[in-house]
C-alpha cells in the first residue's frame, strides 16, 4: 500500500480554558492514501469538520499530530501553514457564501493563482472551468449568476487551481437537490481518476458517501467507532450508532421509511447511557 500523504495520530481537539475545557475531538487516528477517498460521517456535532479544521490549521491541537507528507503540520507557523496550503484545499458546504459576491468567477480563481505566485493566470482559468464542466465565458460572470451545483463546480475549480495533492470536501453537497448532487459526486470521481487527488469527504449521510468512498469513519461525540471498507460500513455496519445513520438515510418506499424510522429508535436506545466504543471502548476496525 501507498505511503499516507496525510496521517492523523491521537488527534486531540479542546476548546475553553483550563477549568471546564470541552473536549471536540478525542484520540482520533486514521490516514489517507494517495488517490483515496476517506469519508468521515457522523450527525451534527459529532467532530466531523472540526477534524478537517485542524489539518487546514483553523482549529488548535491540543494533543496528537497532523502529518502531511512525512512532516508534522499540527500547530506550526503561520508562514510554513501558507506553503502546506498549496497542497491541501478545501471546498466547503455552500458554495455561495465561500464565493466573494464582488468578485467575478476569473478573478476568484486567479486569487490563490497569485498568492502562491504560480504561473498561467488566465489561461489556466479556462483550463479549470473546462475541468469542472462549465463554459469559458463563465469566467467574466459574478457568482449569483449561477445555479446552486454550478457555483459548487467554481468552488471545486478554485480547490483545484494549485494542483493539491489533498482536497478537504466538508459537506459538498449537503445544500444541493439530489439530481445536482449526483452531478457533482461524479465530477469529483472524474477529477480523482484524471489527477489522482485524495479526498477527506465530510457528511452526515452514510447513503451519499457509500458510492464515492474508498474506506469510511464513523464518528460519534468526537471519536472514531468504526472504520473500514466503505461497502462492508455502510452495507454491513456493527456499531449500532453505524447502523442508526444508515437507517436514517431516506428511501423512495413511505413504508420501508416507516420501518426504517422505528428501527432508528429501537437503536437510539441501545444506546442508551453511552454507545458502546464511545469513550474508551474499542473501535470496530474493517478490513
Amino acid at each position: 500500500m501507498a505511503e499516507p500523504v496525510l496521517r492523523v495520530e491521537n488527534l486531540v481537539v479542546r476548546y475553553g480554558g483550563r477549568r471546564d475545557p470541552v473536549t471536540v475531538i478525542d484520540d482520533v487516528s486514521f490516514d489517507l492514501a494517495p488517490g483515496e477517498t476517506l469519508s468521515l460521517v457522523g450527525e451534527s456535532g459529532s467532530g466531523k469538520t472540526t477534524i478537517g479544521r485542524a489539518i487546514l490549521g483553523l482549529a488548535p491541537v491540543t494533543a496528537g499530530s497532523i502529518t502531511f507528507r512525512g512532516e508534522i503540520i499540527s500547530n506550526i507557523p503561520r508562514a510554513r501553514r501558507r506553503k502546506v496550503a498549496r497542497d491541501i484545499q478545501v471546498v466547503f458546504q455552500d458554495p455561495y457564501s465561500s464565493l466573494n459576491p464582488s468578485m467575478r468567477i476569473e478573478d476568484i480563481l486567479v486569487e490563490p493563482l497569485a498568492a502562491a505566485r504560480s504561473s498561467g493566470g488566465r489561461a489556466r482559468v479556462r483550463e479549470l472551468l473546462d475541468a469542472v464542466g462549465l463554459p469559458a465565458d463563465a469566467g467574466a460572470r459574478y457568482a449569483r449568476e449561477f445555479s446552486g451545483g454550478q457555483r459548487q463546480r467554481i468552488a471545486i475549480a478554485r480547490a483545484l487551481a494549485l494542483d493539491p495533492s489533498v482536497i478537504i470536501c466538508d459537506e459538498p453537497t449537503s445544500s444541493l437537490d439530489v439530481t445536482t448532487q449526483a452531478r457533482v459526486l461524479t465530477l469529483l470521481e472524474e477529477i480523482q481518476r484524471e489527477t489522482g487527488v485524495a479526498y477527506l469527504f465530510i457528511s452526515h449521510d452514510l447513503g451519499v458517501v457509500h458510492s464515492v468512498s474508498d474506506r469510511i469513519a464513523v464518528l460519534y461525540h468526537g471519536r472514531v467507532v468504526e472504520i473500514g471498507e466503505a461497502h462492508g460500513v455502510a452495507a454491513d455496519p456493527r456499531h449500532p450508532y453505524t447502523r442508526r445513520l444508515q437507517m436514517a438515510a431516506p428511501v423512495a418506499d413511505p413504508a420501508k421509511q416507516r420501518l426504517r424510522r422505528a428501527r432508528r429508535l429501537e437503536l437510539a436506545r441501545e444506546e442508551q447511557p453511552s454507545a458502546p466504543g464511545a469513550r474508551g471502548e474499542p473501535v470496530e476496525t474493517r478490513r
